[in-house]
């Protein structure tokens, strides 16, 4: 089931990478402008020592606040890209260039909780694993790499509320736990490897910039453009794997979108046998319990 996830959701991403830049040109001129404007203001005379003035030191409080601000409006604007990239993908949706609503305040709102997940997720099991690596050692080291993973599984089991709500589908948090039954490994190790995927991207991305540098050295107005396309980039690259890879997870839970992301009938035959491998466990294992209550 992983390969399938994870060739569906890299499928999906080679194929609507137009699609990125046809829903977002106007979110994209919008982070440019801001990127800029605020890196223009963040400059020192002497010009960038990084690819960008967020990757500068912080050198006051209220640099500090700023790149913050900037930081948020970005992310904001990452998700409006995101909303409006899987709106075109499994409704066909059209939407007006840019649009922010409450649509885009609840999927930043279930994007908070989530993340809030993956904390309370990750520090119950950091604690065991450190506890047991204090009295046997190796098996704790073991749960203190494993933790990371575990906490990422949760939360992508809950995720789906993320494209749910970009199409207006009233999914809940409890809704996705239950609908992801048996694909929990599965969008764990996707996730994991579109995480790696994203970061190579990223890293391309700044060495790019950084050694475009060279072919105008002491250009300050190039490297006011290069501090605000990387920001730009960096969310859009960010946006295009993993709204991919949720617009996959929703696909692979509402069977009728199935077609619109090239999911076949064969996969979504391997998801069923795979939720019923799960509720057949879960059976033998009440039937067990059950069993030696009665003795």
């Amino acid at each position: 089931m992983f390969f399938t996830v994870l060739e569906r959701s890299l499928s999906l991403a080679q194929h609507n990478i137009g699609t990125l830049f046809k829903t977002g040109w106007a979110f994209i001129l919008i982070l440019v402008a801001i990127n800029f404007a605020i890196g223009a203001s963040l400059m020192p005379e002497t010009g960038f020592r990084t690819v960008s003035y967020l990757t500068e030191p912080v050198q006051t409080v209220d640099q500090g606040a700023l790149r913050a601000l900037s930081s948020l409006l970005n992310l904001v604007i990452g998700f409006s890209i995101a909303i409006a990239y899987v709106r075109r993908i499994l409704i066909d949706a059209n939407d007006f260039p840019v649009v922010f609503g409450s649509r885009t305040l609840k999927v930043l709102i279930n994007q908070i909780v989530l993340a809030l997940i993956g904390i309370l997720s990750l520090i119950p099991l950091l604690i065991v694993a450190l506890l047991l690596a204090a009295v046997t050692g190796g098996l704790g080291l073991v749960l203190l790499f494993a933790a990371p993973f575990v906490a990422l599984m949760v939360v992508q089991k809950f995720s789906v509320v993320l494209p749910a709500a970009a199409v207006d589908d009233p999914l809940t948090f409890r809704d996705s736990w239950r609908a992801t039954r048996g694909l929990g490994w599965a969008m764990s190790f996707s996730a994991l490897v579109m995480s790696l995927l994203a970061a190579v991207l990223i890293g391309l991305w700044a060495l790019l910039l950084y050694i475009s540098d060279g072919l105008l050295p002491g250009n300050l107005m190039w490297q006011q453009i290069r501090s605000a396309v990387f920001p730009m980039g960096t969310m859009l690259l960010s946006v295009w794997v993993f709204a991919s890879l949720h617009a996959t997870f929703y696909g692979l839970i509402r069977e009728r979108f199935a077609a619109r992301i090239g999911l076949r009938e064969q996969d979504l035959a391997q998801v069923e046998e795979s939720r019923q491998a799960v509720r057949d466990k879960a059976r033998k294992a009440l039937s067990g319990v059950r069993n030696l209550n009665r003795r």
